[in-house]
């Protein structure tokens, strides 16, 4: 079964997305599943996990309503207040009646305190989270959170905690240091995974491959393995550089040399895994 672990849509007259603005050109619009359906259906793709792209409860119900129409998606990264979490118990009480709701992500990297994660009442929300048997998807976007990654799965050691994106890598910088030191620290606990995905973002726009790509993948595979890796195609906010087409094709070449369980496992097991979703 191929997953795609991460996409996105967005309605922008049934929900507000105040940091979607012109500066993001093609992609200020409403997007929608019937876009996507047919570049799911020329990469092979099975089954998709979308995920939140407001910190509020009307992105999460047209999420889960778009789940009901689309039989190939699988999964809702939702979100609830996890700062306040007798409220986000409540929420994730009502949520967890529905099959597809599998988990919670925050938009941490538009909080202007980049220690926001781990603030108390978060961390206490992350509890209640846990509790419920659902992920947390973790917006590490390097140098600013990627670091709290550790002192999570310490806190909450029974919480499934997926790291999107690699963190953002310096891919276009063709640098490692800071960032692969942390995703070391990082991949040392169990119950981490991480997100092969939202990397040709990270890069040149204008002029990326497979070959950019690689040698961070590969020092993820390395720290973490690829049972806790999952290929994500951060669809539509991909199409700033490139398409759905490239970055399948190209996460595809770069893994090419790795075995077939391995690839296997990168390209939809692990995301079956994390997010429990049944072939």
């Amino acid at each position: 079964m191929r997953i795609d672990a991460h996409q996105h849509f967005w309605h922008l007259e049934k929900v507000a997305y105040p940091w979607l603005d012109p500066a993001f050109g093609t992609i200020c619009r409403t997007i929608e599943a019937p876009e996507l359906e047919p570049l799911l259906k020329e990469a092979g793709i099975d089954k998709t996990v979308i995920v939140q792209a407001m910190n509020s409860y009307e992105d999460t119900e047209y999420m889960l309503q778009v789940a009901e129409e689309f039989d190939w998606v699988a999964a809702v990264v939702g979100w609830v207040p996890l700062n306040i979490p007798e409220i986000a118990d409540k929420k994730l009480k009502q949520f967890k009646q529905n099959p597809y709701f599998k988990g919670v992500r925050h938009l941490i990297h538009e909080e202007k305190d980049p220690d926001y994660i781990i603030r108390d009442s978060v961390i206490e929300g992350l509890r209640v989270l846990a509790s419920y048997d659902l992920t947390f998807d973790l917006v590490a976007v390097f140098p600013d959170h990627l670091k709290h990654a550790p002192r999570l799965a310490k806190e909450v050691p029974n919480l499934r905690i997926v790291i999107d994106h690699l963190a953002k890598p310096p891919i276009k910088d063709k640098l490692m240091g800071e960032w692969a030191e942390q995703l070391a620290r990082a991949a040392q606990f169990e119950n981490i995974f991480a997100k092969v995905s939202g990397l040709n973002t990270a890069a040149d726009h204008d002029n990326w491959s497979a070959e950019d790509l690689q040698p961070y993948i590969d020092y993820a595979k390395e720290q973490f393995g690829a049972d806790r890796l999952m290929f994500g195609s951060d669809w539509p906010v991909a199409n700033l550089a490139g398409d759905y087409g490239k970055v399948w094709s190209e996460t595809n070449r770069a893994i090419a040399a790795y075995s077939e369980a391995e690839r296997d496992a990168i390209l939809g097991g692990t995301a079956a895994k994390f997010y429990q979703i049944k072939s």
